[in-house]
């Protein structure tokens, strides 16, 4: 049996906060501005800045080995809360006292054939607990289609955990935030505009009911109190609330004590690194100034969760965006400066948070695993492409419909609509003029195959020239990353949202096809006649190599520095955006998900063929 400690849970998804609210319920506060790109080293706060609040430092070790989940399997008490008026109040764990040292990797960020070597790294460390998330959106694609298998298999993830010695702090949502598309919830909750997310409407709240319905039962097994079902210390919630923070200051923990005086701290988030977005530069923190913040966490028996132990990767369309004033989606990596690389490779941080967990424990930690090899490949030049017009033919059939559908809107996926990839609107149009239409995220206007133009949030209007003959006129739309967190989020509706119109009037009649770049598709894609690649090619298309990894692969880094912006995928299998703006450089390819020898490459190009693609054994963020 595994112990499982949930936060939040059902009461994290109602209720719309304000921004700095976010701190206490609903995840990680975002600055108003982006932070620059290395954070300098501050002046390091005095032990007396915390004195107020915590009177007595500790000087003893801490021995736990007997307080594991495969220790206590028959346990009768689980996690509490002790407070007795003498030092400060603390956790228990089967009666005794008990700090969590938490670190948090969300398996839906790394592939399944590595989870243990990251959580036997976070046990190496000297962390004795892992927290993630659970996607909504990524369990439940369709409405009341449920998927937890293969890197979606939670279970197996919680049990892998307790195999290796880690408690699990459980975030079920159904809110998540996590820099993941629309905060983690599914977006066919935006087919209806009457349907509030993340308050008390009565469509949302079904919505969640079901989810959980389903989620829960497979919950309570993993616990070690089966009658009375979810029975863990529930987290901010009525019972326990807890902060978020990035530094320590002299009154870190005033506002914490004005509404709870009488329950341990749990810094549910430690934000040793931060995300990264398209157009920006790669953020870093100092590892020294982590290091002494979590030994005064540790010294002052404060339990805490480092946020990020392990980012992972945003494979597919995975991430999601910010708006401070302009959209601006999250980077393929979720490298987040953290703990652990992207990669899984160790850094700075993690040797010295080694060193001072082993400092404090009262049994020597155990041995560091292997790093996980890399390798540079032969470079690959793709030899075959294929025109986006010529692939229309391997897509599901299209829509036919009066007037432009959003995304989420097309009568596709079992009436769910489409949450991800790109959009293709397209219309025989006989005069040109002023085109007005509103598309998100970016929409690329073209008559036939010729692109005249952008739109995006901030330019809705093209010119469009005198025509002698008709022509098709087609917009590509791309979803670039829903909103991830704040009320906008209520408005992230994807593809062509409004009419469509040419000097005021309105277009009507439009063929719609969905480019989710599913697996299936590019099966498909394999029969048909592709073309020899030419020096040179504007436009979207499909460009098609082949990657030789030899007998034993290995992971290594892709560099698609002469492209412009597209996707990759390798055996199928979508690597994720990359983007000639940065500053991501290089995706991330996991040895475990190439074959042996020969591996097909499939790079879907949106704007100007490249040449190379570059493998390097070292990341690029």
């Amino acid at each position: 049996m595994v112990g499982i400690f949930f936060l939040p849970f059902i009461l994290s998804g109602f209720g719309p906060r304000f921004k700095q609210e976010e701190n206490l319920v609903f995840g990680k506060a975002h600055p108003p501005q982006p932070r620059v790109s290395a954070v300098p080293p501050r002046p390091l706060p005095s032990p007396l800045s915390l004195s107020t609040f915590f009177p007595s430092p500790t000087s003893s070790r801490f021995n736990w080995s007997h307080l594991t989940p495969l220790e206590l399997k028959n346990r009768s008490v689980g996690l509490g809360t002790e407070s007795t008026g003498q030092g400060n109040p603390h956790f228990t764990l089967e009666g005794q006292k008990f700090l969590i040292f938490g670190g948090s990797i969300h398996y839906f960020r790394v592939p399944r054939e590595y989870w243990r070597d990251r959580l036997l790294k976070l046990k190496a460390c000297g962390f004795n607990t892992v927290t993630t998330y659970v996607p909504w959106n990524l369990h439940e694609p369709e409405r009341g289609r449920f998927d937890f298998s293969g890197n979606l298999d939670l279970e197996a993830f919680v049990l892998m955990a307790s195999e290796i010695g880690l408690w699990v702090i459980l975030r079920p949502g159904p809110y998540i935030c996590s820099e993941i598309d629309l905060g983690g919830l599914p977006s066919w909750l935006l087919q209806d505009p009457r349907l509030l997310l993340r308050t008390t409407n009565k469509g949302f709240i079904e919505a969640v009911e079901k989810y959980f319905d389903h989620l829960i039962p497979r919950v309570i097994p993993l616990q070690a109190l089966l009658r009375r079902g979810i029975v863990e210390l529930l987290l901010t919630s009525d019972m326990l609330a807890t902060i978020n923070l990035q530094k320590l200051h002299r009154n870190t923990f005033s506002q914490l004590h004005k509404v709870q005086r009488d329950k341990p701290i749990l810094i549910m988030e430690y934000w040793v690194g931060w995300f990264d977005r398209w157009g920006d530069k790669h953020h870093v923190t100092d590892a020294k100034e982590i290091e002494h913040t979590v030994s005064e966490f540790i010294k002052y028996e404060i339990s805490f969760n480092v946020y990020m132990f392990h980012g992972g990767t945003n494979f597919g369309f995975l991430n999601g965006a910010t708006n401070y004033g302009k959209h601006a989606g999250v980077v393929t990596s979720y490298d987040y400066d953290a703990v652990l690389t992207e990669a899984g490779d160790y850094t700075e941080k993690y040797f010295k948070l080694q060193k001072l967990f082993g400092s404090f424990s009262a049994i020597p930690l155990p041995q560091v695993p292997k790093l996980t090899p890399k390798a540079a490949y032969p470079p690959v030049r793709p030899s075959l492409f294929l025109p986006l017009w010529d692939a229309l033919a391997y897509l599901n059939e299209p829509v036919r419909s009066h007037q432009p559908v959003n995304m989420e809107n097309l009568p596709i996926n079992n009436g769910s609509g489409q949450s991800y990839g790109l959009v293709l609107y397209e219309k025989s149009i006989c005069s040109g003029g002023r085109l007005c239409a509103h598309a998100r995220d970016m929409a690329q206007v073209f008559l036939d195959e010729t692109m005249i133009g952008i739109l995006n949030e901030n330019n809705q209007n093209l010119h469009i020239p005198e025509l002698r003959v008709c022509r098709y006129l087609r917009i590509l739309v791309e979803n670039q990353g829903r909103v991830n967190f704040s009320w906008q989020i209520q408005n992230e509706r994807k593809g062509i949202t409004g009419s469509v119109s040419i000097n005021n009037s309105s277009l009507e009649g439009f063929t719609i096809y969905s480019l989710e770049m599913k697996m299936s598709f590019f099966e498909r894609l394999r029969s048909a006649t592709w073309r020899p690649v030419p020096d040179s090619h504007p436009g979207p298309a499909f460009y098609r190599g082949t990657l030789r990894a030899g007998p034993s692969p290995k992971d290594t880094f892709l560099s698609l520095l002469n492209w412009n912006y597209g996707f990759v995928f390798i055996n199928g299998r979508n690597l994720g955006r990359y983007w000639n703006i940065g500053p991501q450089k290089t995706l991330y390819l996991p040895g475990a998900w190439l074959h042996p020898e020969d591996n097909e490459v499939i790079l879907f190009e949106k704007m100007v063929s490249g040449s190379d693609i570059e493998s390097t054994d070292k990341p690029m963020l």
